[in-house]
């Protein structure tokens, strides 16, 4: 409860700071200044390679792409109006919306492969541990990167499929850097890791045993692009112009992997070498807007929210 009121807290400090969400003015007329708050993840490929090849130039966007730690920034920097669109996952933006920010999905992120066992995200154990499927997993410690955010949703979601009690679970917050050396040297028993963590791991010998986006729902929308109501309310002509940017940024990033993970070299730290192993997420234009509602059921499951969301009022 701490946590989120003091995320409320922040955002209405921010609102009151005299942000409007409104678009950075453009200088002689010229194209519409957008900022765009992201993290540095696999993830956003496709938006960063969209303004490589001028899909947003070419709606008439001077784009700026700025790396935030994640959605506990991005979100309340949207609803200021410092950023005029911003990156964040499902749940995060679920949470948010129950607390009735004002904030509204433009275009779907990523999502999962949809594969068990080859997807961009797992739960992880040593070589040697017991654990070997989901339903092992209660009575141990796991490691998630946020608590009370999608991870120990999903992994939940993996333990319920697998027949086990997710309320035996004892999860541990680590960043996901962290996870792979905390892993092997026995300061938790498990840890759901996206990558290039994941690949890290299993080069050190750990094993998958539970691929919580994959078992959560089929083809999982897992993060997505969103605005505040006020921008959408504001210029709804550049929120049109920034979703059929995204929608050919990430048409072409799914059809193109290659180019995808040449661009992530470019704002990452991920070498080449790793970049060139990873498991890359699937970039679908539109949003699964099933699994979302999955994510919100979950989530009321969970007592992460306290009602329902209307994830129609959310989505596009």
């Amino acid at each position: 409860m701490v946590r989120r009121l003091s995320f409320v807290v922040a955002c209405v400090l921010l609102v009151s700071c005299g942000g409007d969400g409104s678009p950075s003015e453009s200088d002689g007329g010229g194209p519409d200044k957008v900022n765009v708050g992201v993290i540095a993840i696999l993830d956003v490929a496709p938006i960063y390679l969209g303004k490589e090849k001028g899909f947003f130039a070419a709606r008439d966007i001077d784009l700026t792409l700025t790396t935030a730690q994640g959605g506990a920034a991005i979100v309340p920097a949207v609803v200021s109006g410092q950023y005029q669109f911003g990156f964040s996952n499902v749940v995060s933006l679920l949470l948010a919306r129950s607390q009735n920010l004002p904030l509204k999905v433009v275009s779907n992120g990523n999502n999962s492969t949809g594969e068990d066992g080859k997807d961009f995200g797992s739960v992880l154990v040593r070589g040697d541990s017991p654990i070997r499927t989901a339903a092992d997993l209660p009575g141990h410690s796991i490691a998630v990167n946020t608590l009370r955010n999608i991870v120990d949703t999903t992994v939940r979601a993996s333990v319920r499929k697998a027949g086990a009690d997710p309320t035996a679970l004892r999860f541990t917050e680590l960043a996901f850097p962290d996870m792979p050396a905390a892993l092997a040297g026995g300061k938790v028993d498990a840890a759901f890791m996206v990558e290039p963590f994941q690949s890290a791991a299993r080069a050190q010998g750990a094993r998958s045993v539970a691929s919580s986006y994959v078992d959560a729902a089929p083809n999982l929308t897992v993060a997505v692009y969103f605005t505040s109501q006020t921008l959408v309310e504001r210029d709804a002509d550049l929120v049109r112009r920034f979703s059929e940017a995204m929608r050919e940024s990430l048409a072409y990033a799914d059809a193109h992997p290659d180019e995808a993970r040449r661009v992530i070299g470019t704002y990452t730290k991920i070498t080449p070498e790793v970049i060139a192993q990873v498991t890359l997420p699937k970039w679908p234009a539109d949003v699964n807007r099933a699994s979302v509602q999955t994510l919100a059921d979950l989530a009321l499951q969970d007592g992460l929210i306290e009602s329902p969301v209307d994830v129609g009022a959310l989505l596009p």
